[in-house]
């Protein structure tokens, strides 16, 4: 899955409105339920799914090729914003972006790096 940035693409400024405004309907996850999801995740983590997937060494956010030993599970929807660990929400990071991103959406983490760059 691909980031569109609204500032590239300006058909999709409502889609980014929207988004934005979409945080607010996002539930939280008891400490249980994080806690299942984490296992989740160390389950696909050892799926040959997931070895595939960081077999270009590749990572999701930043592109840059740092090998598959040294990617990390990401989930693009935080746990701590109600995210699931699904194969579609799981991404393989690298560990700089993975550790920058925290608990934030990807749209929001790209526009956090655009404003602290300049």
């Amino acid at each position: 899955m691909s980031f569109v940035s609204p500032g590239i693409y300006p058909q999709y400024i409502w889609g980014y409105k929207f988004l934005t405004e979409a945080i607010n309907f996002f539930c939280t996850l008891s400490e249980e339920e994080i806690s299942l999801e984490r296992s989740k995740a160390r389950k696909l983590r050892k799926t040959r799914w997931w070895r595939r997937k960081c077999a270009s060494g590749k990572c999701h956010y930043c592109g840059r090729t740092v090998g598959a030993g040294n990617l990390t599970m990401d989930h693009m929807v935080p746990l701590a914003r109600g995210g699931r660990s699904t194969r579609s929400n799981l991404v393989p990071a690298c560990k700089e972006c993975n550790s920058s991103k925290q608990a934030k959406l990807a749209f929001e983490w790209e526009d956090y790096l655009s404003r602290n760059s300049s």
